[in-house]
């Protein structure tokens, strides 16, 4: 089969390898939306896992399986499934130990797609767990949406989720690409009034605003932290982190009041610490929490996405600003990502 795969670090290249086979327990899927993602330009570019060799690359699709392990009751050959970024092994101890999944054999063990296997942006992909980690898509549901479950969604709520938004709870969200978006649309559904979404791009700002941001704060204008103070007259409530470099957690402590959470979901691909202010974090003892969470995968959580775009309460397929046709979309889409052009959130490939 063909496939799009990293060759070394910087350099990525079309290879061909042996159609994946599947265990008792797994699923074959034939890839039928497809989206490239910042976190494939992390381990390409930056080399933020490490050095691999002709892997390919991709961990954002919605599929039809065509091949099912003699395990496997639930999924059926034919079916069109979402399938996550996140598709941990859930037969294991450190799971019945309370061990969130996204690290159920090992830190960050749930992230296999382009990671430690093979992942997407191939004619053929293999996923582990086909009846924990599938999830059938309902015909309602384009495939643009449903593309963007498996992680701008999930990972945009989780930062809602880690963050702990209340209601009536004010909010700062830090990057408005596409997971941040989502995040500004987790911080609505958790029922936050003001909504702070930082950042400078004009698709992104109008997207933003149309997500439920209150106000958008452009960096370009001056230290965020204190543009946000100033809005809403002392520090807010919540913070989401979904981009930045190392100092943004910093910005984050700053702006967060004693008592506050800041639910971090950026991937940070290059440099050894993180800073954080002694002062702003009242010389470690301001009550200020951290949380830091990989976005969660398995069937569950994509029956969830699901949900709530059947029900109206989002619209996922408004971050897809760069539509492609045929696998050859994911290398045009990729490098779209790498690159950046001002009105890009979100390319996408449609098999």
């Amino acid at each position: 089969m063909r496939g799009f795969a990293m060759l070394k670090i910087g350099e990525t290249g079309w290879i061909e390898k042996p159609k994946p086979v599947a265990g008792p327990y797994d699923a074959i899927v034939a890839p039928l939306a497809i989206a490239p993602c910042t976190s494939d330009i992390h381990t390409v570019y930056s080399g933020a896992i490490g050095e691999r060799h002709n892997l390919i690359l991709g961990h954002e699709a919605v599929g039809q399986v065509v091949e099912v392990g003699k395990e496997v009751s639930y999924i059926k050959a034919g079916d069109r499934v979402v399938v996550p970024a996140i598709t941990p092994n859930w037969r294991t101890l450190q799971i019945q130990h309370g061990v969130p999944h996204q690290h159920s054999e090992s830190l960050l063990s749930g992230w296999k797609f382009s990671n430690d296997k093979d992942g997407v942006f191939a004619e053929f992909f293999h996923v582990n767990d086909a009846d924990m980690n599938l999830a059938k898509l309902p015909n309602e549901i384009s495939l643009e949406a449903a593309s963007m479950m498996p992680d701008m969604m999930t990972t945009g709520f989780h930062g809602a989720e880690l963050a702990n938004i209340q209601i009536g709870s004010n909010v700062a969200v830090i990057g408005i690409g596409p997971v941040g978006l989502m995040g500004v649309a987790g911080a609505v559904l958790r029922g936050a009034a003001r909504i702070f979404a930082v950042g400078s791009r004009p698709k992104c700002v109008e997207l933003a605003k149309f997500y439920g941001a209150t106000d958008i704060v452009n960096y370009k204008n001056g230290d965020i932290v204190q543009q946000i103070l100033d809005l809403n007259h002392g520090q807010v409530d919540h913070v989401i982190v979904a981009g930045g470099n190392e100092s943004v957690l910093g910005q984050a402590v700053e702006m967060l009041k004693p008592g506050g959470t800041i639910g971090n979901i950026n991937y940070f691909g290059e440099g050894k610490t993180l800073d954080i202010p002694r002062l702003a974090w009242g010389c470690g003892m301001a009550h200020k929490t951290i949380y830091g969470g990989l976005c969660p995968g398995g069937r569950a959580r994509m029956e969830r996405m699901i949900a709530i775009v059947l029900a109206g309460r989002v619209d996922p397929s408004k971050l897809i600003t760069h539509p492609f046709k045929g696998l050859e979309g994911v290398e045009k889409g990729l490098n779209l990502m790498k690159d950046k052009p001002a009105e890009v959130v979100k390319p996408l490939a449609l098999i």
